[in-house]
This record gives structure tokens, sequence and C-alpha cells, in this order.
């Protein structure tokens, strides 16, 4: 047992190490400075002309804090995107920034220039479409085993995911981290801009004020987190959502958006955990409308959002799983060019270092000409001598060289 569990904790320690060698530490903003000036600037750089105009508009909004003390935001935002060390995390999070800045600054929006709230659209659509208020079956019967059940994933498990993959993938798939970010953030930027253009009422509002008008202000509720909250003697689900910014955002359901971005990922790049991730994807499905925050068309719409997301921000070679046709060797070698598909260039731009930079010899690349000329001209390749016994039948390939064998040898000069 303590060698099973050994090899893995040496792999996670080689990579955290790893890892951090392979940080900005910077703290001078010169640097910064001088990487601007040297940038190319494209058109997809204009997506962050789009980020400062609508953290205008949203600051602009927001009341609490109030001016001049909300001027602190963008201070400290631009100070951590000067200081190179903050900035290589703070850049590639912008968009999940703009998210959470969009979904508490819509609670200022006011009242008479919101769209109604639709009460009564979202059972009618799932009645019509799958035949039966699937959501509201679901709530007639309740037990305390399945409260906690339900509650795992989607009062716990949901909110700390994100972070522990985003973790995963800084250690173990370094150039995948940021096109997580992206299309984590904009899937998030997505849905909260239908449900503020598109408010709608969840089954807990049915269930307290059943099919009346709804109005701006009504509190929000905890639906079958309450329950939670009795069980365990405390109201914090209760005050949580009742202050919530976004009181009619049932649609699409960001939950099932969230949770369904996150095993698509883990399947691309882990398809042996496919299983459990999808698995704990269906148990928070049913918990959203089991818990009364969603109906089922609510998860279908969720679940469709991440899906455009991922295949419009994710390169083409993790939408057809060749990432993991070809991931061993690179896993294993550390070779850190990846030859063609498409965003293959973006998709390894993050995991790149210079020749004079140390490295672990463990995560030094076999193919010193390949990539961008980065590789280790002095160091014999290991990598290529470890597993020579499967590659010792192919014609022509050497196991110290690397390449063809030349017979009868030329003479050297």
């Amino acid at each position: 047992m303590g060698i099973q569990l050994a090899a893995p904790l040496r792999a996670a320690v080689n990579a955290l190490v790893v890892a951090v060698n392979k940080l900005d530490k910077s703290f001078s903003p010169s640097d910064t400075v001088n990487k601007l000036r040297a940038h190319k600037f494209t058109l997809k750089d204009s997506i962050y002309i789009l980020h400062i105009l609508s953290a205008l508009f949203w600051l602009t909004l927001m009341q609490v804090p109030p001016f001049p003390y909300k001027l602190a935001i963008p201070i400290l935002y631009a100070i951590a995107l000067l200081i190179p060390f903050t900035s290589q995390f703070f850049v590639p999070a912008t968009p999940v920034f703009s998210w959470v800045l969009m979904f508490y600054s819509n609670q200022f929006l006011p009242a008479d220039n919101r769209p109604a709230v639709h009460v009564v659209l979202l059972p009618t659509l799932e009645s019509v479409l799958y035949g039966a208020n699937i959501s509201d079956i679901l709530t007639h019967f309740t037990h305390p085993i399945l409260d906690i059940i339900a509650w795992l994933p989607y009062g716990v498990i949901h909110y700390t995911f994100p972070l522990v993959l985003a973790g995963l993938l800084w250690l173990f798939r370094p150039p995948t981290l940021r096109v997580f970010a992206q299309a984590f953030g904009y899937q998030n930027c997505i849905g909260v801009f239908a449900q503020i253009v598109l408010p709608c009422a969840a089954p807990w509002y049915e269930i307290i004020y059943g099919l009346t008008p709804a109005a701006y202000g009504t509190p929000g509720s905890a639906g079958g987190l309450g329950r939670i909250d009795d069980l365990f003697g405390g109201d914090g689900y209760k005050r949580t959502f009742a202050s919530s910014p976004l009181v009619f955002g049932a649609f699409p359901s960001l939950h099932a958006a969230w949770a369904t971005l996150e095993a698509l990922f883990i399947t691309a790049l882990w398809p042996q955990y496919a299983k459990w991730a999808w698995a704990y994807a269906a148990v928070l499905y049913w918990s959203t409308m089991y818990l009364s925050h969603h109906y089922l068309i609510d998860v279908v719409g969720g679940a469709c959002l991440a899906t455009a997301c991922f295949y419009f921000f994710v390169p083409e070679e993790l939408h057809n799983g060749s990432f993991n046709a070809t991931g061993d060797k690179y896993e294993r070698y550390d070779l850190e060019s990846r030859r063609g598909g498409v965003g293959a260039e973006e998709f390894a731009s993050d995991w790149t270092v210079s020749d004079e930079e140390e490295t672990p010899i463990a995560y030094r690349s076999p193919n010193p000409g390949m990539g961008r000329g980065r590789g280790h001209r002095h160091t014999a390749s290991i990598a290529s001598l470890i597993r020579a016994d499967e590659r010792a039948g192919e014609e022509g390939w050497s196991p110290i060289t690397g390449v063809g064998f030349v017979f009868p040898p030329e003479s050297r000069r």
C-alpha cells in the first residue's frame, strides 16, 4: 500500500517542483512593460477591449462599495497585471473576473430598466418538451439521506471542484490551464448575461408563491438546502441565497454547466476517470432539481452551454482525443512542442522555457531538435533509452542517436 501511494505522491511532488520552477518570479513592472512592447497584437487581443468596457459599465453601476472606495478594485487589478509574478495568473483569469463582476453588479441595475421575470415559461416548456414537470416530481419525496447526497455535489463540491481541477491542470497539464480558464470564464459570462436578459423564476418560487407574477426585490430562497441548515442547526445557506445578487437566474443552470465542463476536460485529459466525472455530473443534475433550484430544461441548457464553450475554446487535439492518443509519450518524456492540430501553437505556448533554464532531468525532452529550438543540446537523451525495447522493431531506428542507421558507415573527416 505504501509503495502504491509513493509513486503518485512522488509524481505530484516532482510536478509541483517543475511548476514552481517555471513560474515567473519577477516583481518588476518594467519586465511587464517590455513584454507588452514586444508583443505582436492580433485581432483576438481585441477581446480585452470588451473586458475593459464591461468592467467600466459594471463598476459604474456598483453601489457597494460606494465611490471612491470601489476604485480600489481596478487599481489593485492594474497592479496585479503590472507585476509579472501575479500577471501570469490574473491575465488568463480575466474572463473569470469579468463574470464575477457581472454577477455581483447586476443587482444594481434599475428594476424599471430590466425585463419582466418569467414565472410560467420554464415549467410550461418542461411539460411540453418532456411530457411532465420532472423537477416537480423529484421534489415530492424527500429524505435526510437524499438531502445529504444532493447537498454534497450542489452545495460543497460545486464550489471547490473548479479550483481543484485548475490546480491539477497547473501541475500535470499546464498548457490546458489557460484554455480551461477561458472556457470556464466565458461560459459563466454568457450564462449570467442570459439570466439577466431572460430572467426566470426557479422551482422554489413556484413552491412558495405559486405562479403569481414575480417582482425584483423578492428575496431568494435556499430551497432544499434550507433542510441542510435545519439538519446542522445553522442558517448559512438561507442567508446566502436570500441575499443573492441574481435571484431570478434559473436558466441556464450554471451548476450543470460547471459540472459538464469539468467532466469534458477530465474525459479529454484523463479518460480513465471519465466515468467518475460523469457520475458526479449526473448526481449534480439530479440534485439541482431535487433541491428545487432548477427545472430540467435549465439543466439541459447549462449542459449545452458548457459543451458549446468546450468545443469552441478548446483546441482540436483535445476534441478528438488525440491528446491522449499521443499523450503518454508527451507525459513520459516531456515533449514540450506538439506538431499540427488546430490551435496547437497556442496550446503549447504556456509550457515553454529557455535553453538556459534548469529543469530536472526526468522532465527533459529526448528530442533536442523538436519544438522551438529549446532542446538540451548537451544532455544525453535518457528518455529515448528507456523504452528502446518497444522501438527496436522499427526499421532504421537507433536507441542512441534517435536517427536512422547508415550502412556501410560513412567515414568522417
